[in-house]
């Protein structure tokens, strides 16, 4: 790559190929363009299985927020057990994150993905006998385990997809999966209803968690056996031929650890996507209590939050590729500043009073905010691949990681012990987003430059990341 790194699309439009025959692929055999429409082994089905796979994910985690109006009510659930449920589900995956992160750079994502699917299920299963608050409390905790595919999600795009078109791959994976905790805001409260007309509504609530429970043993068993780890084939083949070595020295922990970019990426995503967890948990219960709305159409409304992801997120990594191809590094660092501080300006409106005192301008509020907040975590889908070469799944890791980090953090303060209003707590949420989102201007690759300064001149990639990237 030239020190321009972002000259990243053989033509941003090209890149989604259309004709038949083979996915055209670089010298390193990853693919040069995204067939949506194929199924083809190895880029196009890990890309179609991967996003559905986090889709399903997200679709457990957020479930039981999406039925807290009935939940809440059968269990006697208070404010703080409310809180506590949203921040265990999100702390879950912070150490999960971190460790999916050093095992997908051990065993691949095939392996990380089938497992952690079918190890969450039973949490998902047990969630149809709680009876209390700690219960709900614990099984919350243990089903969030499965945001790590996060980190599958994003090492499996980088492994599959050219460089030039990784931002993109990475974003719309990510994004198409980060939707269902808009769709499970929508089709929960729907099987609850469905469900009702045969049993009693506090059993219904409990048989519809029967349906992603029955999903991840499903979608997990079908990505160990109908899938591969890297357009060569699985890890573990290609480390018995010898021809990927398996990496267990304590420098790529050292490159992921030492290196200061990880730590501002993992920290903003906490106040881009940590933000999109925090809203996931409580958006419907507020536009519940604040509008006075029906379960359903508080859940339908709630999910239009989540649902944008269908393009706001892709569209942040295509912003980020486009900017990159005629700025560099630079554009795709000025892109993501820009719209990360416009979701926390949004954020800010949502806990006006012109706002939160109509539904009508709240929704519109929420929408323009959500476009901003994922297009942001889509625009970091851009920047985080090129941090490190030799510890790519660790750095994921712990950047995802902090995207629930913040998200727990964030809940605790402003949702859940601080006695404020959810409107009071949307306002200081979006104030310590724009705060967080400067952090960026810090960012710099001597070969590419940062915000405010070029490149250093005669610094050239290989010497970045052989000394430690």
């Amino acid at each position: 790559m030239s020190q321009k790194q972002g000259d990243t699309t053989p033509g941003l439009f090209q890149c989604w190929g259309h004709g038949g025959g083979p996915v055209p692929t670089d010298s390193e055999g990853k693919a040069k363009s995204i067939r949506f429409w194929s199924f083809e082994r190895p880029y196009m089905r890990a890309f179609h299985l991967n996003y559905i796979a986090f889709f399903l994910t997200f679709v457990s985690t957020f479930a039981p927020a999406a039925l807290l109006p009935v939940i809440r009510d059968n269990l006697d659930l208070t404010r703080v057990d409310v809180g506590n449920a949203g921040i265990a589900a999100v702390v879950g995956a912070v150490a999960s994150r971190v460790m999916m992160g050093n095992m997908v750079d051990r065993f691949g994502p095939r392996y990380g993905y089938g497992f952690l699917l079918l190890l969450t299920s039973p949490a998902i299963f047990c969630m149809s006998l709680v009876q209390g608050a700690a219960g709900f409390i614990v099984l919350r905790l243990f089903i969030g385990f499965s945001l790590a595919a996060f980190v599958c999600c994003q090492f499996w795009c980088t492994s599959m997809f050219n460089t030039k078109i990784v931002g993109s791959a990475n974003a719309i994976a990510a994004g198409w999966g980060n939707m269902g905790g808009g769709a499970t805001h929508f089709l929960m409260p729907l099987l609850w209803q469905a469900m009702s007309m045969t049993s009693p509504s506090f059993q219904a609530w409990r048989w519809a968690f029967f349906v992603p429970a029955s999903c991840h043993i499903i979608l997990g068993t079908s990505i160990l056996l109908f899938s591969q780890d890297l357009p060569q084939g699985n890890f573990k083949d290609l480390q018995k031929a010898a021809i990927k070595k398996k990496d267990n020295s304590p420098n790529a922990l050292k490159a992921a650890l030492l290196n200061y970019r990880t730590w501002i990426m993992c920290l903003n995503y906490g106040y881009c996507f940590g933000v999109e967890l925090v809203v996931d948990n409580v958006i419907t219960y507020y536009l519940y209590d604040q509008f006075h709305l029906n379960p359903v159409v508080a859940g339908a409304m709630g999910s239009i939050f989540g649902m944008m992801n269908i393009f706001t997120r892709a569209s942040g990594g295509m912003i980020s590729d486009f900017c990159a191809r005629y700025w560099g590094m630079r554009g795709r660092l000025w892109a993501l500043w820009i719209i990360q501080t416009l979701g926390g300006v949004f954020c800010l409106l949502l806990g006006t009073t012109a706002v939160y005192s109509s539904l009508t301008v709240t929704m519109i509020v929420l929408v323009i905010f959500s476009i901003w907040c994922q297009q942001a975590c889509g625009l970091s889908c851009g920047v985080v691949p090129f941090i490190s070469k030799r510890s790519t799944g660790l750095v994921y890791g712990m950047v995802g990681a902090g995207g629930n980090t913040g998200a727990a953090v964030t809940q605790a303060i402003f949702f859940t012990y601080i006695p404020m209003a959810p409107t009071a707590g949307f306002f200081w949420l979006g104030v310590m987003v724009i705060g967080i989102t400067a952090l960026y201007t810090f960012v710099y690759f001597p070969m590419w430059g940062g915000m405010f300064w070029g490149p250093k001149e005669g610094v050239t990639e290989e010497d970045y990341y052989m000394a430690g990237g």
